[in-house]
């Protein structure tokens, strides 16, 4: 009876891992599954976790799916175990962008000083030179609004020239979000209207974490000295802008 039985259970656990395919609510499963559920009265719960914990997966397998509570999002591993890049899966109704898509915004002001006492916004936007998605892109004056949320690729080139007469200026640039400061700042050190040295540039290139309706735009203040400078000539100018995630 005991060797009976013993053999019984090793026939089972056999049968079990000798199984390539499971179905589970069917006993048909497709030749390409490994694993085929239905039901049409159930679900399927895949862990649950937030941003914090599915951080502190260790080596999490490329391709790892989990539930993001914190960000009311599907999440997978895009990376390797060794760095990880966690995609979220976004529901494709409520979106009306694509990655990649991008805009690209010049300046047509020429006169403003960029040399204030008082920080202003830049006037970059003033020629659009093209724009992939009119809803996720929208410009206002001197302000850039995102209508979605994601990751954003920004770069700003500006060019200078000094307008005053004598003396020395020094703009300084960085990005600001909703009006707050985000990332790194940009200075000439000192440019003047002597010797030649009447121009110079500023340059910066950022990947933002943005909320729907956030407000970009690109501040200028004096670093150093007060005399006046502009934006060097029409176009000279621009600045980009990508989704990436």
């Amino acid at each position: 009876m005991k060797h009976t039985r013993s053999l019984t259970i090793c026939f089972l656990f056999l049968s079990f891992f000798g199984i390539s395919q499971i179905g589970i609510g069917t006993e048909t499963v497709d030749n390409s599954a490994i694993l085929q559920v239905e039901s049409v009265s159930e679900g399927m719960l895949i862990p649950s976790m937030t941003t914090t914990q599915r951080n502190l997966i260790l080596l999490p397998a490329k391709g790892l799916f989990i539930y993001n509570n914190s960000t009311n999002t599907f999440d997978y591993n895009e990376g390797t175990p060794v760095i990880p890049s966690w995609i979220s899966v976004h529901d494709r109704s409520t979106r009306t962008s694509d990655l990649g898509q991008s805009a690209k915004y010049s300046n047509t002001n020429i006169t403003t000083d960029i040399n204030p006492a008082m920080v202003i916004d830049l006037p970059i936007f003033g020629n659009e030179e093209w724009n992939d998605n009119a809803s996720l892109f929208r410009v206002s004056g001197n302000r850039l609004q995102i209508n979605e949320s994601g990751r954003y690729k920004l770069n700003v080139n500006i060019s200078i020239a000094s307008s005053s007469n004598d003396g020395r200026k020094a703009p300084e640039i960085y990005f600001a979000v909703n009006g707050n400061r985000m990332g790194a700042y940009a200075s000439t050190g000192y440019i003047r209207l002597a010797n030649n040295h009447e121009q110079s540039s500023l340059h910066l290139n950022e990947i933002f974490t943005l909320n729907a309706n956030d407000i970009i735009t690109v501040k200028v203040i004096e670093s150093g000295a007060s005399n006046a400078a502009v934006l060097r000539s029409v176009g000279s100018s621009n600045l980009y802008i990508e989704k990436i995630n």
